[in-house]
């Protein structure tokens, strides 16, 4: 399996209403639910009035379109990081799923993935 960085550093926040989400920019995930609205986005095109804020988040990719009956991808890949202490992110789109883990431990997923056979890009 093909595990792709994605360049950005990543900051996942809380916003209080959709507006104030730069929807032009070309890297962002918007959850909203009865609770909350949540995005993440680059860290530059964070909106100015987040309701809370967490920067310093990296993040990569499984390669590919992931088909809806395959099982348990990211249940492996998040087994294998929480096994060495490291937090994740993780959303998913039509597509396939992104995992995010804080800044200060991106080498390390990464290395610890590739030595579990990943393919990092």
């Amino acid at each position: 399996m093909i595990l792709k960085r994605i360049e950005h550093n990543l900051t996942v926040c809380k916003v209080s209403e959709k507006s104030s989400i730069n929807m032009d920019a070309d890297f962002y995930f918007i959850g909203k639910t009865d609770e909350e609205i949540s995005l993440v986005c680059k860290t530059e095109d964070t909106p100015q009035n987040t309701t809370e804020r967490d920067d310093g988040w990296r993040g990569f990719r499984i390669q590919g379109v992931l088909d809806f009956s395959l099982i348990g991808i990211l249940s492996k890949l998040s087994g294998i990081l929480a096994a060495h202490k490291i937090g994740i992110f993780a959303v998913s789109t039509y597509n396939t799923d992104y995992i995010l883990v804080k800044e200060e431990n991106y080498e390390q997923a990464l290395t610890v993935l590739a030595s579990e056979g990943y393919t990092v890009v």
